[in-house]
């Protein structure tokens, strides 16, 4: 498992490494049943503490992305269709909010920013049907 942690980004640590395991979960990257690294693991391996962590899997599997089996290890979750839509709505409302309100401090109106949007999503609809 691949993640990046910026530690200049002021979002916190543990806020990234959840955001990241979930966008990885919830677009296939992290399969159905697939482990995810020990706490111990991860934490060496990105340089972080480990109750950062601890602290991200514990929210995650709050959020039921993630299934805690004893003795075993954590594993990412089987999801209905429902409740991926649902995480994944979730996920990309977060990103278009923060994008939003970037176009508004630079003084850009609705129309404008939904024509970037639509040929933003174009675009890229128009690569991935390549």
């Amino acid at each position: 498992m691949l993640l990046h942690i910026n530690h200049h980004s002021g979002i916190p640590i543990y806020r990234q490494v959840m955001d990241q395991i979930r966008y990885q979960i919830l677009s296939g990257v992290i399969e159905e049943s697939e482990q995810l690294p020990s706490v111990r693991d991860l934490s060496s391996q990105i340089k972080v503490n480990p109750m950062t962590i601890s602290k991200a899997y514990a929210f995650l599997e709050m959020e039921g992305l993630l299934d805690r089996r004893r003795g075993v290890g954590l594993f990412a979750a089987g999801l209905t269709k429902s409740t991926k839509k649902t995480n994944s709505s979730a996920l990309v409302t977060d990103k278009l909010e923060k994008v939003a309100n970037d176009a508004i401090s630079l003084g850009l109106n609705r129309e404008q920013f939904t024509q970037i949007a639509n040929d933003v999503f174009n675009d890229l609809e128009a690569k991935n049907n390549k």
